[in-house]
């Protein structure tokens, strides 16, 4: 798995949606890469063109190193996008979850 190929599957979630770390390994056919994912998407100079902000645990949860700023720049660019939220501060995967690669 490399750092271009976990950029181009988050590429391809759209505005408003979110996918899991775990969603995005096994897109790669690394179904126990989660991690690894994690390490590339922290590699990412160009959040602009690779909305690694739309990437969360699988339960929702924030990146708590968002290579940005933190998880409170990361819950801010989701806010702006629409993304629903629990009232604990997670995402809520069940109205936004993208999986379709």
């Amino acid at each position: 798995m490399t750092a271009e190929q976990v950029f181009g599957i988050v590429k391809r979630v759209p505005e408003g949606r979110v996918t899991t770390y775990g969603t995005v390994a096994r897109a790669l056919g690394c179904p126990r890469g989660a991690r690894q994912v994690g390490r590339l998407l922290h590699t990412n100079r160009t959040p602009l063109v690779v909305p690694c902000h739309r990437v969360v645990f699988r339960d929702g949860s924030l990146a708590p190193a968002f290579a940005f700023g933190g998880d409170d720049v990361q819950r801010e660019w989701l806010d702006r996008e629409g993304v629903p939220f629990l009232p604990d501060g997670r995402v809520d995967i069940s109205r936004c979850f993208f999986g379709e690669f």
